[in-house]
């Protein structure tokens, strides 16, 4: 007796269970039927384990449907603003040769596409002695990296004007490294290259210490400027800065300079000498 109701148990246990595993497989048939055709009306052949992004927005979009917003008042994301800074990486002076050095750099646009101009120069005396100014194009060419293409104009007090045209690539390399280097073609055969790298070693969150490397070539010499071809002259410095706030860090620093091959011998013509050490003080700053 005891085992017949046991048996009649299991029967109906698993009568039970075969029951609801057959319904579940059914809803779920059902649901993969219903969502393929839910897709096929949306736009067509899509398989059926796939979900349609739109099925569910009834046509709205951010441009159109009942919800969208119009005229100014869109969605903007933020690589859609235009955005502008100036950037001054050098702006010192130097009590040995009593002169002054300023870099700077301003840019406008927006994360992707912008006018970047450069400018860099020494002004002795209270005048400009010589000067170097890039009107660039930069693109953005990856997440660290711009492209860019322009013009470059020299000035030089003692020398010939010059006007080039300007290729580059700046950016942050692997470790943290700062570059900027760019190769230049200019008239009558003239070219030249620049590299310049830079990295920021945090002593602590305010003081900062700045090595800083910088050579330039030519590819023929340039007699009225004085300059030689092949490897023309290197600077390698330390500026040691503190940042009262991001936008405003005064420093000190020294510098090594030096000319090589014919400009070299162009210096010691003018009495100069090929090698020297600077040392400066001065601020960094942006806006």
């Amino acid at each position: 007796m005891r085992k017949t109701i046991l048996v009649n148990a299991l029967n109906t246990v698993f009568l039970v269970g075969l029951s609801l595993a057959s319904q579940h497989t059914l809803a779920q048939s059902n649901m993969a039927e219903m969502s393929g055709n839910e897709m096929q009306a949306q736009g067509g052949d899509a398989p059926q384990n796939a979900r349609d992004p739109h099925a569910y927005s009834a046509g709205t979009t951010l441009t159109q449907g009942p919800y969208a917003l119009e005229g100014g008042e869109r969605l903007t994301l933020a690589d859609e603003h235009r955005f502008y800074a100036l950037l001054g990486d050098r702006f010192e002076y130097n009590e040995q040769t009593d002169a002054a050095v300023f870099d700077l750099q301003a840019w406008y646009g927006t994360t992707f596409n912008r006018l970047v101009i450069k400018s860099e120069g020494d002004i002795s005396d209270g005048k400009l002695e010589e000067n170097q100014t890039d009107i660039l194009w930069g693109h953005a060419i990856s997440a660290y990296w711009d492209a860019q293409l322009g013009i470059r104009s020299d000035y030089a007090k003692d020398g010939k004007n010059r006007q080039w045209l300007a290729v580059g690539l700046q950016g942050l390399a692997p470790y943290w490294f700062e570059l900027d280097m760019t190769a230049y073609l200019g008239e009558k055969g003239h070219s030249a290259f620049t590299l310049e790298a830079e990295y920021e070693l945090l002593l602590t969150q305010k003081l900062i210490v700045q090595p800083r490397a910088e050579i330039t070539l030519y590819g023929k010499d340039d007699e009225e400027n004085e300059l030689g071809s092949g490897l023309s002259s290197s600077a390698i410095g330390l500026r040691l800065r503190y940042e009262f706030t991001r936008q405003f860090a005064p420093y000190v620093g020294v510098e090594w300079k030096n000319s090589y091959g014919q400009t070299a011998d162009y210096a010691r013509l003018r009495g100069e000498r090929s090698n020297q050490t600077e040392f400066v003080t001065g601020v960094k700053f942006w806006f």
